[in-house]
């Protein structure tokens, strides 16, 4: 079938709850993927960071089959082979004592607001339904009812409610208004330390440290959503190295399995995570071995290519070349490591069409923001083609 043909069925038959470009790929390599034309493309946004190392990466790929021709689902009604080396190998390479694993994103985000309601009341001696969650304006944590309920952009709640109660929306990158709002039913804070699907909005030098302060003097949690910024991505192992400090519970997912199957795992030392107790939560995939398998060697990746210290020197020096754009539609160039935003003055649509047609893939976030997040996995001489195309699209007018 033909590019057309295959789009008009998915118009048909399928949910209209995306709006894709209109590009078929069948195929991925490293940083490149392919269209059911032949056409080649630089792929710059990594299915939002999922894919760190890269399309089809030959070690996840050995690691996938390997699996899958033994076991790949149990069930966690039994033991199986692969959980309890994931478990080590993810806790000793972020430092936290006990993981619990699950499929998405948003399944961990929901399991650590499950996690932290129940440590308030277990520990912090809240009232009973009284625990409330602090969160930040222009979130992005998923898309459960529970999860967009305390989402401020409009068109992820509207004609979903009623939602659930127990959070308190304050203004992101604000460290005084944050720790104001803190009070004694307060569990946890969750945020994310850029905010991907926000526009790649990096908050102010010492914002983390001082809401980690903050947390630590009134007795309560500290929770980092890392799906997008963690494993790399923003030139250190995780976003939160760059300040120095250390989550109570932290979030991962997206590349933790390179983009081969779902995984997410929520971290927190035994204090916290301790308080589950058998039948409390659980999943009929998380922590399958097939998943399991798959994040071991996505791991493996991340750390022999040294994919976050590549990312800094790459991330960094591409940024400030950004930055020397001179085109009368950048607003603003922002981000860390490879995770970056070029806000335009006007709808970023039409420009992420036209690098497209240019062999260029980005995808626009919150209407005007082109957002470029290639794999990790990306050469210079990659990068060069990408600036090469971004230039000339952005600074057509100017000419």
């Amino acid at each position: 079938m033909t590019g057309k043909e295959l789009q008009e069925l998915e118009q048909r038959y399928g949910a209209q709850n995306y709006q894709p470009l209109d590009i078929v790929l069948v195929r991925g390599e490293g940083c490149w993927v392919y269209d059911i034309e032949g056409k080649r493309y630089l792929d710059c946004l990594s299915a939002y960071s999922a894919l760190n190392q890269g399309h089809v990466h030959p070690k996840l790929l050995a690691a996938l089959v390997e699996q899958a021709q033994q076991l790949s689902l149990t069930s966690r009604a039994f033991r199986n082979q692969q959980l309890p080396l994931f478990y080590e190998q993810i806790c000793k390479l972020s430092g936290f004592e006990k993981a619990l694993a699950m499929n998405s994103g948003a399944e961990a985000v929901e399991t650590a607001i499950k996690l932290v309601r129940k440590w308030g009341y277990r520990v912090k001696g809240i009232a009973e339904d009284q625990a409330e969650i602090l969160v930040c304006s222009n979130n992005f944590h998923g898309r459960t009812v529970a999860i967009v309920g305390f989402s401020t952009e409009p068109s992820y709640r509207h004609g979903f409610g009623p939602f659930a109660p127990g959070f308190r929306s304050v203004p992101y990158a604000d460290a005084d208004a944050l720790i104001a709002a803190i009070t004694p039913n307060t569990a946890a804070v969750l945020l994310e330390p850029i905010q991907g699907e926000g526009g790649i909005i990096v908050p102010p030098d010492g914002y983390l440290r001082a809401v980690a302060e903050a947390c630590r003097a009134t007795n309560t949690l500290l929770v980092l959503d890392e799906i997008q910024t963690g494993l790399g991505r923003t030139g250190r192992m995780f976003a939160y190295d760059h300040e120095g400090i250390r989550p109570d519970v932290l979030i991962l997912g997206k590349a933790l399995s390179g983009g081969m199957y779902p995984v997410s795992v929520v971290l927190a030392d035994a204090a916290v995570m301790d308080m589950f107790r058998p039948g409390e939560h659980g999943s009929t995939f998380g922590g399958n071995p097939l998943g399991c398998a798959v994040s071991r060697a996505a791991l493996d990746v991340l750390v022999e290519e040294r994919l976050a210290e590549r990312t800094a020197e790459l991330g960094g020096a591409f940024i400030e070349r950004l930055k020397t754009l001179e085109s009368s539609l950048v607003k603003d160039v922002r981000g860390k490591g490879l995770l970056i935003g070029i806000e335009l003055k006007v709808p970023a649509r039409p420009y992420c069409e036209r690098l497209a047609e240019r062999g260029i893939l980005c995808k626009e976030t919150h209407s005007t923001v082109i957002r470029f997040a290639p794999p990790l996995v990306i050469t210079e001489e990659q990068l060069d083609f990408a600036w090469q195309h971004l230039s000339e699209v952005l600074c057509a007018s100017e000419k």
